[in-house]
């Protein structure tokens, strides 16, 4: 599981033009909420949390996040963007549970060479590189491993197929494709100037002189 920390205040102006002045001082409104609480209002340091989304993943990273000398296990739900600067605009914040399950995507990653792109040429496809799991906020995994290893061409790993870790249940579809491996794309080369099968032969173009009606073929 990974945890990362952020500091936030407590914001106590809401609306438009307060958020709009935030963040050309450099800070970002947020909410936090969860089971048993009030949505808070809070501001967050806009240079922070931009470092820290460089180097985590967001969807699945557990944020300690302070408040006013308190700390809160929070996972983010929600970042809105700019859909032109791509800046942040707003973070929503769900305040963890003991003992109570979450919602989340993790990453896929492949590991090792697939059967047939190693000995037949053939190329692994990944269909899918996150899937939605259930489960508790204590063993939120980084991550789930795929191993390709043995896959040939023609045959591929569905989410049926994935070993996931104890504790954790899949939410999406069991017969959803993971990735597959396909034979290699063959070319096929035309000789330039070879002929089409079936083309029409044009006929000879006519290049001497017709003979005038009536007229006889000198001997």
């Amino acid at each position: 599981m990974a945890i990362a920390s952020l500091s936030a205040t407590v914001r106590d102006g809401v609306g438009t033009g307060v958020a709009r002045k935030l963040r050309q001082n450099g800070q970002v409104p947020a909410v936090i909420y969860g089971h048993g609480r009030e949505p808070q209002s809070l501001v967050i340091n806009t240079r922070e949390v931009e470092k820290l989304l460089s180097s985590v993943s967001a969807a699945s990273t557990v944020i300690e996040l302070s408040v006013a000398g308190t700390t809160a296990r929070t996972l983010i739900r929600e970042i809105q963007r700019h859909p032109f600067k791509r800046n942040i605009v707003h973070i929503d914040f769900q305040e963890l549970v003991a003992g109570e399950q979450v919602t989340v995507s993790v990453p896929l990653r492949f590991t090792g060479t697939a059967d047939g792109v190693r000995n037949s040429g053939g190329i692994l496809e990944e269909t899918m590189h996150q899937v939605h799991i259930r489960v508790d906020p204590s063993i939120i995994p980084d991550h789930i491993d795929v191993d390709v290893t043995p896959l040939t061409i023609g045959h591929s790993f569905h989410i049926r197929d994935l070993k996931l870790p104890e504790g954790v249940s899949i939410l999406d579809d069991a017969g959803a494709t993971v990735c597959v491996c396909v034979a290699p794309k063959t070319v096929t080369e035309t000789t330039p100037g070879a002929e089409v099968e079936g083309a029409a032969v044009p006929e000879p173009e006519l290049i001497r002189k017709p003979k005038a009606e009536g007229e006889e073929e000198a001997k």
